[in-house]
Formats: C-alpha cells, sequence, structure tokens
C-alpha cells in the first residue's frame, strides 16, 4: 500500500469448494490491511445467499464447484446484486475458464498463487473501477486480442429456423469440431455450445452427431470432403 489516504475496507465474501483453501483464504485476509471477510462459503448457491445477505462489496470466486459453478454464480449477482463484484481466485487459467467468467461480468481474474498483497490490489482495483487482473491473466488477452477472428460463413435463409449461432454451431459440428473445439472457435463457454446443440436438434429432428452432419450437406451448410 503506498503512503497517503489510505482506501476504505473492503467488505470480502470468499468462496471456494475446498474447506482448506477456503479457510486459508479467509486467514490470509484476516492479517492484511483494507479487507474485512464478511462470510465465507462453498458453492455458488452458497455466493449468491451470502451476497443477498451481506452485501459485500467483493466476492473472492472459485469457478470450478458443485451445484452452482463459479461463472453462473457470477452471472447471478452481477445481474441481481450489481453493487458487488467479482473477483475470481481459480486455479485455472485456460480460455475455457478465463473468458466465460470475463463474459458473466468478473472485474478481476486471479490464480491461486497470488500472494496477499496482489488479491489486495484487485479488490481495491475492481471498487475503483478498474480491472484487477494477473500479469498472465492480462497477457492472455493480449494475445487473443491479436489473433485473427475467422470469417464467419452463414447462409441467408437458415432453415427451419436454426438461428445464426445455431447454425454456426452446426457448420462446426459437420467440419469434425467437439463441443470444447466450437467452444474455443466461438470464444462461449462448453454449456453454451450444448443448449445451441440440444435447440438445433429440437428444431430440427436430429438425433445425434451423425446426422447432424448428413443434414448440413444435405443443406449446403458443409460440403462434403474431396475424395
Amino acid at each position: 500500500m503506498t503512503e497517503g489516504a489510505a482506501p476504505k475496507t473492503a467488505r470480502v465474501v470468499v468462496v471456494d469448494d475446498q474447506t482448506v483453501v477456503r479457510e486459508g483464504i479467509v486467514m490470509l485476509l484476516g492479517l492484511l490491511p483494507g479487507i474485512e471477510v464478511v462470510g465465507s462459503g462453498g458453492d455458488g448457491d452458497e455466493a449468491v445467499r451470502l451476497v443477498a445477505e451481506l452485501a459485500p462489496d467483493v466476492v473472492l470466486m472459485d469457478l470450478r464447484m458443485p451445484r452452482c459453478d463459479g461463472v453462473e454464480a457470477t452471472r447471478r449477482i452481477r445481474s441481481e446484486y450489481p453493487g458487488t463484484h467479482v473477483v475470481v481466485l481459480t486455479t485455472y487459467a485456460d480460455d475455457d475458464s478465463l473468458f466465460p467468467a470475463l463474459r458473466a461480468g468478473a472485474r478481476g481474474y486471479l490464480t491461486k498463487d497470488a500472494g496477499g498483497e496482489e488479491i489486495v490490489r484487485a479488490v481495491h482495483s475492481v471498487l475503483s473501477g478498474d480491472a484487477g487482473l494477473a500479469p498472465s491473466i492480462q497477457r492472455r488477452l493480449l494475445e487473443r486480442l491479436s489473433e485473427p477472428e475467422p470469417a464467419p460463413v452463414v447462409p441467408a435463409d437458415a432453415p427451419d429456423g436454426l438461428t445464426a449461432r445455431e447454425t454456426d454451431v452446426l457448420m462446426l459440428i459437420a467440419e469434425g469440431l467437439s463441443n470444447q473445439e466450437i467452444a474455443r472457435r466461438l470464444h462461449v463457454s462448453t454449456a453454451t455450445v450444448k443448449t445451441h446443440i440440444n435447440n438445433l436438434f429440437a428444431k430440427t429432428g436430429i438425433k445425434d452427431r451423425a446426422q447432424a452432419v448428413c443434414y448440413a450437406f444435405a443443406k449446403g451448410l458443409a460440403r462434403p470432403p474431396a475424395g
């Protein structure tokens, strides 16, 4: 902390499904200036409940938890309690974890090797309107921004009432991509891909991926491989 006027004490809720990790974070934060831990919980549902009860300034949110994961909890908190900010504190820094969390409304993203001072900085950064991102996360965001976007190929008239995004997913299935590969290509979560697949299957009467490929070929959305 720099000398001068000290920032206000931030009221923080800690959410992590591992009890030892959660208690360790709470203990660490209790030793640091500028932070008051007002509650802790073990999954996303508890996170939302604690925010409703305690109105904290910031939630330090793990991502992979039972019942309700950190991304869904972040989305609910930012929608229902916009006065509370979310800083992700997780083991994972892969794209499938990072980008869904940021899209859900997380203002900060740290990995669990962050030190106490880095956590405090991130908390106070989001409270002042800035992003609280670990240096490695900032680098990954810059790398992603520098990557060329694939040119979308969407037919003018999608069949059977498919949306543009459902059509995108169908064409990528026809290319042989897995759900995770489709998620990375479209910059969405695998759960979102599954939702699009369920919707397009329902609209078209398709029952599996093999039928989806045949449907895409029949409707001119994809071309069979030459051979």
